[in-house]
């Protein structure tokens, strides 16, 4: 089921398509069964065919890494959740109620500013492939637009708040995001295909090339895979792989990178569409089994990942297809969930990505995720 799926997105326009499981339900100690599925190429100009272990980028799964970076810091007693954004960055946002716990949980009201920066998908990241903004910058693009709604009114998915969430760690820490990602997480889990390479625009060692959709599907695809990611940032611009994905967020889950009252912060939920919801940097989807299983997808030009894990991170899947701004695409990596944790692809899941794939415009990307 699992490789059926990969093989469906590659048939819908991915060059490739990668997926691996770690299984720990069966082990008495740290190791893992390992399933891997792999079809297609990771770089088309090379002809080179896609390998579980490439490295690629991992857009919105980042937010992730930086809610446990910050959910941390609440541990220390350096962060109050509950308390104004506006305490530790005076002057950043223009509302003092607009708290951290609502920025980590998307439900701040900020605009997103990546609608405006990629209304035309090839032009806008060609507009941006290359530059550095500050967090502040970002912050101000968004700041151009109303507000989607009040503070803490209601969940509004908006890249603005991982924004917000990088000039709180770097604030609070008076480091970089890349070395509080490198000392909290990336080092003691010994990541090593882990990056935060900003501003440097190259991915490390062997890795998937991502290939843009153009808004006109004639059109050819386009090599994204070079660029600073520095539109996203923390909320979007770390480099991993499978392997390293699905060992993050099992030791997330199994209570390795947090205290027993941060992850209960992190798993509260509020709805957030359809089979989901969302708590503080995470995300829970709930599929046709009974099953629920936690972590985040990501869009960055040129992937689509997910990667979840179940309750406790005893088995976890990370999925990639190495295009973007294809919905059919994007919509069909949602059956590798159903495929890992529930054995099969449902009837029910298929409706549901169809449902899905007609909800988004042709040429559009949801790059929150």
């Amino acid at each position: 089921a699992l490789a059926g799926a990969l093989r469906t997105a590659v048939a819908q326009g991915a060059p490739g398509a990668l997926a691996r499981i770690d299984d720990h339900r069966a082990s008495y100690d740290d190791h893992a069964t390992v399933h891997t599925a792999v079809e297609g190429l990771a770089d088309r100009g090379a002809g080179e065919a896609m390998d579980s272990a490439d490295r690629f980028r991992i857009g919105s799964v980042t937010k992730t890494f930086s809610a446990v970076v910050l959910l941390q810091l609440a541990a220390e007693g350096r962060l109050d959740l509950d308390a104004s954004v506006n305490r530790y960055l005076p002057g950043l946002l223009p509302d003092d109620r607009i708290t951290v716990r609502q920025v980590l949980g998307h439900r701040s009201g900020l605009y997103d500013y990546t609608y405006d920066m990629f209304a035309q998908s090839v032009a806008g990241f060609e507009a941006v492939r290359t530059k550095v903004f500050t967090y502040r910058e970002l912050v101000a693009e968004s700041l151009r637009h109303p507000r989607t709604n009040a503070p803490g009114a209601a969940y509004s998915y908006s890249n603005t708040n991982f924004v917000v969430a990088g000039a709180l760690i770097e604030k609070l820490t008076g480091h970089p995001v890349r070395t509080e990602y490198e000392q909290r997480i990336i080092e003691p889990l010994k990541l090593t295909d882990t990056f935060y390479v900003h501003p440097d625009t190259t991915i490390p060692g062997r890795h998937a090339h991502g290939y843009l959709t153009p808004d006109d599907t004639k059109a050819a695809l386009v090599d994204a895979t070079e660029q600073t990611a520095s539109w996203a940032q923390s909320a979007g611009a770390l480099i991993s792989s499978a392997r390293d994905l699905n060992t993050f967020l099992s030791a997330l889950l199994g209570g390795r990178l947090l205290p027993a009252a941060q992850l209960d912060q992190m798993r509260q939920w509020l709805p957030a569409g359809p089979g989901q919801a969302y708590g503080l940097g995470l995300r829970r989807r709930d599929l046709s089994c009974g099953v629920s299983v936690y972590g985040h997808t990501g869009v960055v030009q040129g992937f689509y990942t997910y990667a979840f894990t179940s309750a406790g991170g005893l088995r976890s899947l990370t999925a990639l297809a190495n295009t973007s701004n294809n919905a059919t695409v994007q919509s069909t990596m949602q059956a590798t969930l159903e495929a890992a944790f529930c054995g099969k692809q449902t009837k029910a899941n298929a409706a549901a990505a169809a449902e899905s794939a007609a909800a988004v415009p042709a040429g559009a990307d949801d790059f929150g995720q």
